[in-house]
């Protein structure tokens, strides 16, 4: 994909979706532009990103005529059509392992991921209001439900499809940042595999350089 024409992602860097796709464009080495849409004005509301994102959310992606929505839709395409292994797509049963732990992550991980940032992040540095912390205590109880699964499935294998980094595996990484930089972090101490698995997901250069991205956005 380098050589190729850029893509273009619509959204910001610190919008955890946005994110996402970023890691998997650095992980095929792709080219491409970070369109800039300003959340806190409404742009992702407005008629030149509804025409490609029909909810009115970030990211949108567009590839020449190809354009998509929803951020793991996008890093699918983005890891195929960049011959990247993150999918195990040539093995059926990790490849389904794959898109299990994609599920689990989406489902869970994030669901209580999403309601904690927002209240520990967006509520007092963008929206002047004050964190509620029973909702964020509330998260935080689903949250460890994750956990734990993920615990007992980093006691058999070093990633959670199997001995393989996948994109089940990456797909955690922008919210976990933010679990690292909140007051809830310490919650991964009951959890030594899952602590010992994120860091080491933040070490990967890929990921390293969008969570920078992430923090100057």
């Amino acid at each position: 994909m380098g050589t190729e024409k850029k893509v273009k992602v619509f959204g910001l860097a610190r919008s955890t979706c946005v994110a996402r796709v970023l890691v998997c464009l650095e992980e095929v080495g792709a080219e491409y532009e970070l369109v800039h849409v300003h959340l806190p004005a409404g742009d992702h509301k407005g008629p030149s990103v509804f025409a490609l994102q029909p909810f009115g959310q970030v990211p949108a992606f567009q590839d020449g005529d190809l354009i998509l929505f929803e951020s793991r839709a996008i890093s699918r395409y983005v890891l195929r059509k960049g011959a990247s292994g993150l999918l195990r797509e040539g093995s059926l049963a990790e490849s389904a392992a794959v898109d299990a732990c994609l599920e689990a992550e989406s489902h869970n991980f994030d669901k209580a991921m999403s309601a904690i940032t927002f209240q520990c992040f967006v509520v007092p540095m963008f929206m002047g209001g004050t964190t509620d912390h029973k909702i964020v205590e509330e998260n935080l109880e689903k949250l460890k439900v994750a956990l734990r699964v993920y615990e007992e499935r980093l006691s058999r294998s070093r990633y959670l499809a199997g001995d393989f980094i996948s994109l089940a595996d990456l797909s955690h990484c922008p919210m976990a940042h933010y679990l690292l930089a909140s007051p809830c972090a310490s919650v991964l101490d009951a959890y030594p595999r899952v602590k010992a698995w994120i860091d080491g997901m933040m070490d990967r250069p890929s990921v390293k350089k969008v969570m920078e991205l992430m923090d100057a956005s």
